[in-house]
């Protein structure tokens, strides 16, 4: 009886990431991406919270609106996001190189090439951008509206105040609830 439980429980665990994938959106047929390009938009340069560049990788448009991943080329040293919860959305960010300082509820944590941290949602999270460049990957589930977030940001024809961050969070479905980070 327990052999047979155990069995069941693996073929279960085994299946479960084929269900989680089985739910994205089927699209006619595969695309790349090119190094260096973006998906949609072409590179979105960021105004306000940093000066970065985003390249969609994986649109949540792709998706059906389950996951979203966007390569962040990082040209701000000493500036990253306000702390900040997502209600929603699940992020995981993978260093391929530079230098980052995160803080995940109450915890630290310093980043560099290889690195990888999970983000989950509701958790109070943010980022600063220790190295002079950096970048990072970052994926999504589900893909949310960090898409038109990024989008909003470069289009803005001034740099922001924290209250206009805030509000841009807001719609975007995330909230603001303190400071950007200071690096330790």
């Amino acid at each position: 009886m327990k052999r047979t439980k155990f069995i069941a429980a693996l073929v279960a665990f085994a299946a479960a990431p084929t269900v989680s994938f089985s739910q994205l959106k089927k699209t006619i047929k595969g695309f790349k991406i090119s190094a260096g390009e973006g998906r949609i938009h072409g590179h979105i340069k960021l105004k306000g919270v940093n000066s970065n560049v985003l390249d969609v990788k994986v649109s949540g448009s792709d998706t059906n609106g389950n996951l979203a991943i966007f390569e962040q080329t990082s040209l701000s040293q000493g500036r990253g996001t306000p702390l900040h919860i997502h209600d929603a959305q699940d992020e995981i960010f993978y260093v391929i190189e530079g230098q980052y300082y995160f803080k995940v509820g109450e915890d630290n944590y310093h980043l560099t090439n290889g690195d990888s941290i999970f983000l989950p949602h509701k958790v109070p999270h943010a980022w600063t951008q220790v190295s002079e460049k950096g970048k990072m990957m970052v994926t999504l589930q589900p893909a949310g509206k960090l898409e038109d977030f990024f989008v909003t940001m470069s289009n803005l024809d001034h740099e922001p105040t924290p209250t206009e961050i805030a509000k841009i969070f807001s719609d975007n479905g995330m909230i603001v609830v303190g400071p950007p980070l200071k690096i330790e």
